[in-house]
């Protein structure tokens, strides 16, 4: 079994009638979304777009930036970018500071 097959059989997907009542947007809308490079589906048997609960919440953030803050659809699709650069960095951190305490632990003894 393949690992998108296994995560597809892990998570909890959706077609995309249901995502879109669930957003409440036209089926049309996660399509062009999909277009411009916002979301990735999974693919299901037939080639119907599945969404994951993460999906999901990527496109209720969207939703936010643009209804709260009037972001356009260019601008959250950078913010969540950024966002999502900062969370690899903070990982990236968390591992140099274990390193850097090792090593510290490592030349005190």
């Amino acid at each position: 079994m393949t690992s998108e097959a296994r995560r597809l059989r892990e998570e909890r997907h959706v077609l995309i009638s249901v995502a879109a009542r669930i957003l409440g947007v036209h089926a049309q809308t996660l399509r062009y979304y999909e277009r411009v490079g916002l979301i990735s589906p999974a693919r299901g048997p037939g080639s119907i777009r599945l969404y994951s609960v993460r999906d999901i919440e990527r496109l209720r953030q969207v939703q936010r930036l643009m209804d709260d803050l009037g972001v356009n659809l260019a601008g959250a699709e950078v913010i969540l970018h950024m966002r999502e650069l900062m969370r690899e960095m903070e990982r990236e951190i968390d591992v140099l500071r274990t390193e850097v305490g090792r090593l510290s632990k490592d030349t005190a003894v």
